[in-house]
């Protein structure tokens, strides 16, 4: 398969295993807290690609592990606390609707600190989409409640997801995809998640009942398929487009979290709509005729 065809299948794949990490991240808060479900994300996909990391510990990139930890701490650790915390105040849907402003993070970041080239259709695009997050922010949420704070968290995990994507495909391109999932998750973060895991007060009270194994299964899905399988398949996508592309799989993420809620029951308002059609359509004029 052609690097063209592949990033449009890695695109389409991502857009719907990741869509549908918010409903398995509200399923999972069910049953346990949002710093247990954010450490188990990340130490389950860390065990599982575990022989992955150990048998290729000698292609370990030690002279790019500053890039390493940076990428892993702000794309795979940071984000998988910030969501669940904001979910416990606002819907699924919602949350998949801000993550779609990963782009124009990407542009920024990419324009800030790697001197990537943003044009006049960006700018506006961005500005666009700014404001329909502004009006789901202050006026948009569930029956038209104050949802700031949770919005603002969304807001902070996508920007790290921005800083994460712009590094590893500046500095972190010579490594394999799969490789460097398995580094990330076991050999960085496995530690991390498991003194946070620990700190909750987990494996003092967990029993195995019924709840907490139902609460296992969502989160197991979340982590090795929302998690490892797809940061892998992420940064394989990164190896054949651009930063921006790559970001673009957040433009159908939010359909996808949309069905799902709507299945959930959840129920969307009008100015939510709204919002995400203003969202989506300055995230799609941004697109249009970009430079590489």
């Amino acid at each position: 398969m052609n690097a063209d065809k592949e990033k449009w299948v890695l695109l389409i794949i991502l857009s719907i295993i990741w869509g549908s990490s918010f409903i398995l991240i509200k399923k999972s808060l069910e049953h346990f807290n949002p710093f247990q479900v954010g450490s188990l994300r990340v130490l389950i996909a860390g065990i599982v690609l575990l022989p992955v990391a150990i048998s290729n510990y000698k292609l370990f990139p030690k002279k790019h592990l500053k890039w390493l930890i940076l990428a892993a701490f702000t794309g795979n650790f940071i984000p998988m606390f910030l969501f669940p915390i904001a979910e416990t105040e606002i819907s699924s849907s919602i949350a998949g609707i801000i993550n779609s402003m990963m782009p124009i993070f990407v542009i920024i970041v990419g324009a800030l600190v790697w001197k990537f080239e943003t044009t006049k259709k960006q700018i506006i695009g961005t500005f666009i989409s700014f404001t329909g997050v502004c009006i789901l922010a202050f006026g948009g949420g569930d029956s038209g409640e104050f949802k700031m704070i949770p919005i603002l968290l969304l807001l902070l995990a996508t920007l790290c997801y921005a800083v994460s994507t712009t590094t590893v495909k500046s500095k972190l391109m010579d490594v394999s995809s799969v490789i460097l999932s398995g580094f990330i998750f076991s050999f960085v973060l496995f530690l991390p998640s498991l003194i946070a895991l620990t700190s909750t007060g987990f494996f003092s009270e967990f029993t195995f009942s019924k709840d907490n194994m139902l609460g296992l299964l969502f989160v197991g899905l979340l982590s090795v398929f929302g998690t490892g399988l797809a940061m892998t398949m992420n940064y394989r996508l990164l190896k054949v487009s651009s930063p921006l592309f790559a970001s673009t799989v957040t433009l159908i993420m939010p359909i996808v979290a949309i069905i799902w809620g709507i299945v959930d029951g959840e129920k969307l308002t009008y100015m939510q709509f709204i919002c995400a059609g203003i969202i989506i359509a300055g995230l799609i004029f941004l697109r249009t005729n970009q430079k590489k």
